[in-house]
């Protein structure tokens, strides 16, 4: 247990960089975002109570992309995979800054429609996967709850392929769903960020994990200081989208994405939340939610925001520590 909580020097210092950078970069970048108009477009359909948030500044996942950058571009120098989790994380970034982009230039919640996001997604997707199963040996497997890190299954490629591009896909859009609240994607990802930094301290060669989970989850601490109730900017799809596929490539590159989807119980169940909801809809006309996503539901019962953000946070922390037990 005590290499568990042994914290490296250099991580520590990787963290707080990212961390001070992230909030310099905020005191700059928030009233800029203000003057160029890049508020938030909020959707009609959504709480009355969210209505009062139109406006408020978007694109605040630059805030912890951008030391992700600097300080994680000094870490790859030594480690290429740094550099792949960078550049990954990015490309799914590209996407939800374009999404954002359009957003605000129309000066309405629409951006890219579904199928040129989702087709932008798979080929990140595509493009990450044949790195890692042509690159990193633990991308081709997958570790079993109850067996754990031990004995990994070997995928054979027809399925590790296609695995890896739908776990990519999923978690980008469910981190994105998640992302309804103030606060509630960046806590939900710290605590989930938590789990893999303490996953990876099971392997010697995982270093490199540690080290990219202490970047970005300083650089979301920084981003989070002014996104918690009342939030002064949003992350936007260029923070949840990049977020969402740096989670997953980490995930795929140890081999632990059912791991992720334990620890993350809070992203699977707003997706599964919004697929049910949809799928009911069509077919009997009826809601199996007041609202989804998830989230949604609970503040129409309700629920005010920071309880919603509370109460999710628990149930992550405590679904990290049942994942943390089966490894």
């Amino acid at each position: 247990m005590n290499k568990i909580f042994n914290v490296i020097p250099h991580q520590l210092l990787a963290y707080l960089i990212a961390f001070a950078m992230s909030l310099a970069l905020a005191r700059i970048m928030i009233p800029l975002l203000k003057r160029l108009k890049c508020g938030q477009t909020v959707r009609e359909e959504g709480p009355e109570s969210h209505k009062a948030k139109s406006g408020t500044p978007t694109m605040g996942g630059l805030l912890f992309l951008i030391p992700m950058v600097l300080v994680g571009g000094w870490y790859a120098i030594k480690d290429h995979r740094i550099l792949v989790l960078i550049l990954v994380t990015l490309g799914f970034g590209l996407i939800g800054f374009l999404d954002d982009y359009l957003k605000v230039v129309r000066k309405h919640n629409t951006g890219l429609k579904p199928k040129q996001k989702m087709l932008g997604l798979l080929i990140v997707s595509g493009a990450f996967t044949w790195y890692a199963i042509s690159y990193i040996p633990s991308a081709s497997t997958l570790v079993i709850p109850f067996i754990g890190l031990k004995a990994p299954v070997t995928l054979p490629v027809a399925i590790a392929v296609p695995f890896s591009i739908f776990v990519l896909a999923a978690f980008t859009n469910a981190v994105n769903l998640t992302d309804g609240l103030d606060g509630l994607a960046g806590t939900v990802t710290t605590l989930v960020l938590l789990f893999l930094t303490i996953m990876s301290t099971f392997r010697d060669d995982w270093e490199y994990i540690r080290t990219f989970c202490a970047i970005l989850a300083g650089g979301l601490l920084g981003f989070l200081v002014f996104n918690l109730h009342p939030a002064k900017v949003f992350m936007g799809d260029v923070g949840a989208l990049a977020l969402g596929g740096a989670l997953a490539a980490m995930a795929l590159m140890t081999g632990t994405a059912i791991y992720l989807g334990i620890a993350g119980i809070i992203y699977v169940a707003e997706a599964l939340s919004v697929v049910i909801q949809v799928f009911w809809f069509k077919r009997t006309r009826r809601r199996v939610f007041l609202m989804s996503p998830l989230h949604h539901h609970y503040e129409y019962k309700g629920w005010k925001e920071t309880k919603v953000v509370t109460v999710f946070a628990l149930v992550t922390l405590a679904a990290g520590v049942v994942a943390v037990l089966l490894l």
